[in-house]
């Protein structure tokens, strides 16, 4: 079977929904919470993708990339003492600095 981009970001979508199910211990979690993650994730990791020049990943990438972001924010902005209101813009905010922060990483390694 080929080994497409889009299935390799399906994996790696459904590897971090599993990872931010294991981290909350929501392991009932309700289709609309999911459908939001997945909204706030797509917003997130698009307006990475316009902070970070010549980042596109298109609907599935972005969406991943937001989750990832979302993960990475939720370990580093409480370490340096940042709160971001609650709610869908608080969480949009919150996971679109860790998707820049993502997509810096990933621009530092690729120049390496």
């Amino acid at each position: 079977m080929l080994c497409t981009e889009t299935t390799k970001t399906c994996r790696c979508l459904v590897l971090l929904i599993r990872m931010w199910i294991r981290a909350t211990g929501d392991v009932q979690m309700q289709i609309e919470s999911l459908v939001v993650l997945l909204v706030v994730g797509a917003v997130a990791g698009w307006l990475a993708g316009q902070i970070m020049k010549g980042y596109g990943f298109g609907l599935i990438g972005n969406i991943a990339v937001g989750v990832a972001g979302a993960f990475i924010a939720s370990m580093v902005l409480p370490a340096i003492g940042v709160s971001i209101g609650s709610g869908i813009l608080g969480s949009i905010i919150h996971s679109t600095i860790g998707a820049v922060i993502l997509l810096f990483l990933i621009g530092l390694v690729k120049r390496a």
